[in-house]
């Protein structure tokens, strides 16, 4: 029987070190306990490139950014890129600021992301295009597998496009997920755990494209048996369910 990704994050139980958004820091550590890896957080410069060399896997969020925390995220990637470990860039909120846009700017010409991570605005906002946004999220209309295939080739990385469909491009082959659930997007810090959970993917052998594959469709399956629990009435009673969901057997 073919050893999954999940199967191999659960051996290995990669450390992903994160500097995310504070909005949700909680919520992605057990969530990435839950899927079978190792969360640790620290936002310091003065440590981020140390903690970072023990690590499997970097996750760069820039949900709650300031200056310290973009002079963190770039040591912390250029000591990735020199070990060698992967590195998940949730580009949040992009479009919304200039400040935001100029930040991601200065991390992308700085380090090279294994996948850039977002939703149709953030990713269509780094390649140039507007696609109408409110606040951190995309609400506009666009050609995702355009879009994806765009910031794969601009920035030389693998791109993963979320929404009703996750769309993703590894090495020039667009795929597709299917899997997923409207309550995801009621609940935040959705997208965040996701960019968690896929640093801890990338982290174990395998090839690229099945592992992120296998974690976009292991996440919505997860959801989806999250919302038919009997005891679900609506997005609060979902959260500790998908959690639960996310700890069981590979659902690929």
């Amino acid at each position: 029987m073919a050893v999954s990704v999940i199967d191999r994050v659960r051996e290995k139980r990669p450390l992903i070190h994160h500097i995310t958004n504070s909005v949700v820091m909680n919520f992605t550590a057990n969530g990435l306990l839950a899927f079978g890896g190792s969360p640790i957080m620290a936002t310091a410069k003065q440590e981020v490139e140390d903690v970072t060399r023990l690590s499997q896997g970097l996750l760069l969020n820039i949900g709650t950014l300031h200056e310290n925390k973009v002079e963190a995220m770039i040591l912390a990637g250029k000591a990735a890129n020199e070990i060698g470990i992967p590195i998940v860039l949730d580009p949040v909120g992009a479009p919304a600021t200039r400040y935001r846009s100029e930040a991601c700017q200065r991390i992308l010409q700085e380090v090279k992301p294994t996948v850039i991570k977002g939703n149709a605005g953030e990713l269509a906002h780094l390649v140039g295009q507007d696609v109408e946004t409110k606040g951190v999220d995309s609400t506009g209309k666009a050609d995702l597998e355009s879009i994806v295939r765009l910031v794969a080739e601009k920035y030389q990385t693998g791109a993963v496009c979320t929404g009703e469909r996750d769309l993703g491009c590894m090495r020039g082959e667009v795929f597709v997920n299917e899997t997923g659930h409207p309550l995801l997007a009621q609940i935040t810090g959705s997208g965040c755990l996701l960019g968690s959970l896929l640093a801890a993917g990338l982290s174990v052998k395998g090839e690229p494209k099945v592992k992120v594959l296998g974690t976009l469709s292991h996440y919505g399956r997860a959801a989806e048996h999250a919302a038919a629990h009997p005891d679900v009435k609506g997005p609060g009673t979902f959260i500790p369910r998908f959690v639960d969901a996310l700890s069981m057997g590979d659902k690929t």
